[in-house]
């Protein structure tokens, strides 16, 4: 029985060292305000116009999917908000102004912790509508006429 009780207290030791590798290892992957996008994706262009029928379309998704945690109007204030870190993002600051269309759908696409990505969920097209829809709420983007 004794010879058990040192390989348990290895073990045990293992286990905790593992567990802060993996941890301190998933911080450093979900740090950064870039998120480890590559930089190809912030030149991609937005191909979904702002059309009435698209913003629409997208209001839809974002009640469903990203109001509770980003708020009814993208001011990162919804009734989940503060139940996440980090907190959600405003997205009608100056920082969401001066992030491209590309790295708004990478960002919708991947995700990053708490918030999922939504790549696998909804359609490429969907995902650019809610980037015109992101850019409403930041005060850039008007419908086009129908």
């Amino acid at each position: 029985m004794q010879r058990r009780k040192p390989q348990r207290t290895r073990f045990g030791w293992i286990i905790l060292l593992l567990s802060l590798v993996l941890s301190l290892g998933a911080a450093a992957c979900d740090s950064g305000p870039d998120w480890g996008m590559p930089a190809s994706a912030k030149d991609v262009p937005n191909p979904e116009p702002p059309t009435a029928q698209n913003l629409a379309a997208a209001e839809a998704i974002y009640s469903n999917r990203c109001a509770r945690c980003h708020g009814d109007h993208g001011a990162g204030d919804g009734p989940d908000a503060t139940l996440y870190k980090p907190l959600p993002a405003s997205l009608t600051d100056d920082q969401a102004r001066q992030t491209s269309d590309g790295e708004l759908f990478w960002k919708i696409s991947k995700g990053r912790r708490p918030m999922p990505g939504y790549e696998s969920e909804l359609t490429a097209e969907q995902r650019w509508q809610l980037v015109n829809l992101l850019r409403s709420f930041a005060g850039q983007a008007a419908p086009a006429a129908k």
